[in-house]
Formats: structure tokens, sequence, C-alpha cells
């Protein structure tokens, strides 16, 4: 069931093809809930940052595209990020794109609003498979790179949390002060998820050879 900050926000689409948050289909995490706690406490996520995540995606929920173009600006830039994302061949797929992004604005406020509980923590587990060669490519049935290496993924973290592509997206009508808190929860967050999404890739029985 979606929370009544879910509700209250929407989603970014009325259909996103792919997106099944919640869905018995998603894989399991290995982590649950009490794990989960000390993740947050070796990351000093608090309560306060669930707050100002809050007060981030209400400020970024009509702002989604715009800050997943600036990412993927960063990405067309480098062809060993590109082609992540690119045909076989090297040609942009818009199908592809399109699905994909619109999940990928989705997960800008489900990190903001989504309670991290356990539906949460195996939608982790679903993202980060489907960035292996386990389910990369089939949600789409796309023709693309068969996996996004890990490596690079925690790399572009930085990116994401750059002050100088988040802050002036938080900044909309924000003083200083609460554009810090906002930032600081943003990052707590999004290093959570990596530490999260690495799991198949260490996982011998998974995706072993994809660092």
């Amino acid at each position: 069931m979606k929370s009544q900050t879910m509700e209250k926000t929407g989603m970014v689409a009325d259909q996103i093809p792919g997106y099944d948050y919640g869905s018995p289909n998603v894989a399991r995490s290995p982590i649950g809930e009490q794990e989960f706690e000390a993740l947050k406490q070796s990351a000093g996520f608090t309560e306060d940052d669930e707050h100002w995540l809050r007060v981030a995606g209400e400020t970024l929920a009509d702002q989604t595209k715009e800050l997943v173009g600036k990412w993927r600006e960063v990405i067309a830039k480098h062809p060993h990020l590109a082609r992540y994302s690119l045909r076989l061949d090297g040609q942009k797929d818009s199908h592809y794109s399109e699905r994909s992004g619109l999940r990928f604005q989705q997960w800008v406020l489900d990190t903001c609003f989504r309670p991290y509980d356990q539906d949460w923590l195996n939608y982790q587990q679903e993202m980060a498979l489907r960035h292996t060669s386990l389910k990369k490519n089939k949600t789409d049935n796309a023709q693309s790179a068969p996996t996004i290496h890990l490596r690079h993924i925690v790399a572009f973290g930085a990116v994401m949390t750059d002050p100088d592509i988040m802050k002036p997206f938080l900044a909309n009508g924000h003083n200083a002060n609460d554009v810090e808190k906002m930032y600081r929860a943003w990052s707590k967050s999004l290093w959570l998820q990596i530490a999260l999404w690495t799991e198949p890739y260490t996982n011998a029985r998974e995706a072993p050879n994809e660092w």
C-alpha cells in the first residue's frame, strides 16, 4: 500500500513500463529491516534525514525530468558510460531510453517518499539485478550491453551527489541551511542504496565477474 505521502505526490506518469514496486515478482532482498537499521547507523542516517528527504521530494517532484536529464548529459559525454544504454550497434534505442528514463525519474521520488521498509529493500535488490547480466535488458526487451559494471555505478555516485548539480534543484524556495540539510539527507540515502546494490555483484552465485 502506498504511503499517504506517495498518494499526495503521485507518480511521474500514469503508467511506468517495467515499474513494479511492491509486486510479488520483485526480487527478495537478502537484507531485512533489522539489519538495515545497522546499515543506516553506519551511514549516520537518522529520522531527521527522513524528514529532509521528504522536503527534498516535495521540491524535486516537478523537476525529476530535468534532474535525470542532467545526469544523462554526463553519461552521454563519456562513451564508456553511454554504451550501457545504447544498442549493440552503438545507436540510441529511444524505446529503452524513454522507459528507463521514467523509472529513473520515479526512483528520485521513491528515494524521497517511500518508507524504507521491506518492500523498499526488495526493490533495491530488483534494481541491482536489473543492472547485472541476470536481468539487464529483460524488462524492456532491449539489445544493449549485458551488464553495467559495479565500478561505474559506485563512481557515478559522485555525479548523483554532486552539489553543483543537486543544490540548484533543491534551492527552489528554500534557504541555504535547509538546502544543506536536504542535500546531506539525499547523499546519505544514495550511499545507502549503493551499498545495497553491491550485493548481487559480490555474491558468488549471482554476478561475481561484473565488478
